[in-house]
Formats: C-alpha cells, sequence, structure tokens
C-alpha cells in the first residue's frame, strides 16, 4: 500500500500592494508623469517662461494677418472699421448719439476695449483644444497658452489705441494727465481677461462645444455694456426699471473697464458718469477673475491633452 505525500499546492506570487510601489518610487525619486505641481511651484514655472509665453503671444500677432496685402495695417482697420459700422447703425441709424458729447470718441473707446476683452475670452476658450499638438508634444505649465492669447490681444489693443490718440487729437480732445489712468485700467482689465481666458479654456478643453456658444453670450454682454450707447441715457429713458438693474449694469465688468478708459481718455466723459466706488470694483472683478481663474484652471493641470 503506497504512501501519498500531500504537498501543499503551488501558490502565486503576490503582487506587490501600490504602497509598496509608491514607496519604491519615492526612493529612487520618481514621480507621476504629468502630475499637477503645487500652487507655488507652478507660478514658478510659469514666471520661468515668461519669455516663451511674450514670443509666442508676439509670433501669434505677427501671422494673423500675414497673408493679406496690406499686412499688420489690419490690425488697426479692422477695429476702426467695426467703430465705422456700429457708428453707422447705431449712432446714426438708431440715434443713440444724441446727448452724448464726444461720440465718436465715446465709441471707438468702448469698441476698441470691448474688442479686448471678446477677443481674449474667445481666445481662451480655444487655447487648449485648439493646440493640443503643442500641449502633447511639449512640457510646459499649460497655463502660459491663455495668458499669452490674452497678451497677443493686449498687444493689439496698443495698436489700436494709438489710431485712438489720433482720433481723438483730431477731434479737439486735448492731452490730459488723466490719460495715464488708461495704464492702471488696462492692467486690471488684463488680468480680468486672462482669468475668464484660463476658466473658459479648462471648460473648453473638456467641452468644446463651448467656444460655439461664446459668441451668442459676448453678443448679449456687449449690448448690456454700453459700447454704443450711454448707459445713463438708457436708463433714463426706462426709469420703470426695477432699481436694482441699474446698479448691476454699471457694476458688470465690461462696463466698468471701458468706463474707465473714458473716464481717463475723453475730456467731457466726468466722474458723475462713473459708478460709485469704480476702482474699488475693477480691481475687485481683476482679483475674483484672476486668482479664482487662475486656481480653477491649475486645478485640472494634469488633465489637459490626455483623453
Amino acid at each position: 500500500m503506497s504512501q501519498v505525500l500531500h504537498t501543499p499546492p503551488p501558490t502565486k506570487a503576490t503582487a506587490p500592494a501600490d504602497d509598496d510601489l509608491a514607496a519604491l518610487a519615492a526612493r529612487h525619486g520618481l514621480t507621476v508623469s504629468g502630475a499637477r505641481p503645487s500652487l507655488p511651484e507652478y507660478v514658478r514655472q510659469l514666471w520661468a517662461r515668461r519669455h516663451f509665453i511674450a514670443a509666442f503671444s508676439t509670433a501669434k500677432l505677427t501671422a494673423q494677418y500675414s497673408q493679406a496685402k496690406l499686412g499688420q495695417v489690419w490690425q488697426v482697420m479692422t477695429p476702426l472699421l467695426n467703430a465705422a459700422v456700429y457708428y453707422f447703425i447705431f449712432g446714426v441709424l438708431m440715434g443713440t448719439k444724441k446727448g452724448v458729447a464726444d461720440y465718436i470718441p465715446f465709441l471707438v473707446t468702448g469698441v476698441f476695449v470691448w474688442t479686448f476683452t471678446q477677443s481674449s475670452i474667445m481666445a481662451g476658450t480655444r487655447a487648449i483644444s485648439g493646440n493640443l499638438g503643442l500641449v502633447r508634444a511639449l512640457h510646459f505649465p499649460r497655463a502660459a497658452l491663455p495668458i499669452s492669447f490674452c497678451l497677443q490681444q493686449l498687444q493689439q489693443l496698443l495698436f489700436s489705441m494709438a489710431a485712438l490718440v489720433v482720433i481723438l487729437l483730431c477731434l479737439g480732445v486735448p492731452v490730459s494727465a488723466s490719460w495715464l489712468l488708461a495704464i492702471p485700467a488696462l492692467l486690471l482689465q488684463f488680468t480680468f481677461n486672462a482669468g475668464i481666458a484660463m476658466i473658459l479654456a479648462r471648460m473648453g478643453a473638456k467641452t468644446p462645444d463651448i467656444a460655439q456658444l461664446m459668441p451668442f453670450v459676448l453678443r448679449t454682454w456687449m449690448y448690456i455694456s454700453g459700447v454704443m450707447w450711454s448707459l445713463d441715457h438708457l436708463l433714463s429713458k426706462h426709469n420703470d426699471l426695477p432699481s436694482w438693474v441699474a446698479p448691476v449694469l454699471k457694476a458688470n465688468p465690461a462696463a466698468v473697464y471701458i468706463d474707465l478708459m473714458r473716464f481717463a481718455l475723453i475730456d467731457s466723459f466726468h466722474a458723475s458718469q462713473l459708478p460709485a466706488h469704480v476702482w474699488l470694483i475693477a480691481t475687485g472683478w481683476a482679483l475674483l477673475a484672476g486668482v479664482g481663474g487662475f486656481i480653477y484652471f491649475w486645478k485640472a493641470e494634469e488633465t489637459y491633452g490626455r483623453g
């Protein structure tokens, strides 16, 4: 009678636990590919690439009209033609210029400042989804893209502002020390635009259809921001509106930055036409959008270009 030897069945080698793998990687200095850095480190990386941001924005601006025969002349002609169309439709046909002193500078300033915000937001919406090749090929802080597009639009605005200065001088608007107020107004508006652009860049990276919706949102925003008409005159004609409508319309960020630029550049646009605490409102909008938009964009840093 043979003796049966009972041997334990073979066991499968147990896979190392995730904690063991993490400890092993940490011990050898390995990190997750594309992991989101800390917020201070992210800011440091972004600052280190400031030259790339400036060069990229300038290159995009130069290439924008490279195929046109007039070339960079269109940087000035495009906003001027837009202002001419708005002047004919709203100023002449609809009569919105009545009761508005220096209507042409009033209108041109509004169109130029609004175009800065509009173009920055539209470019920011496509900053990630429209540059996936660059995002997937190179490692850099992705916030550089929406910021560079806003910087491109700022450069475009500076060309337009040079044309605006010529218009102001030709119409007899005197040079004033208040023109220096345009500098802090533009810095605040740039911060606001960059923040909104980063918010929409993250949203557009996941849902590209937002880029198709934004023109309708921006068109509505333009009409309630006093670009082509005076909000004071408009509200005085509709005094039956609820009491909260006037302060809300005047405190909306696009209207605030337009009013600040008009106050800085147009001698007939007085402080009485500005909303109360206008500089505080402008700074608040810039900080809320700029800081909030930056943090919101940074939180999804590792997801851009994937999927």
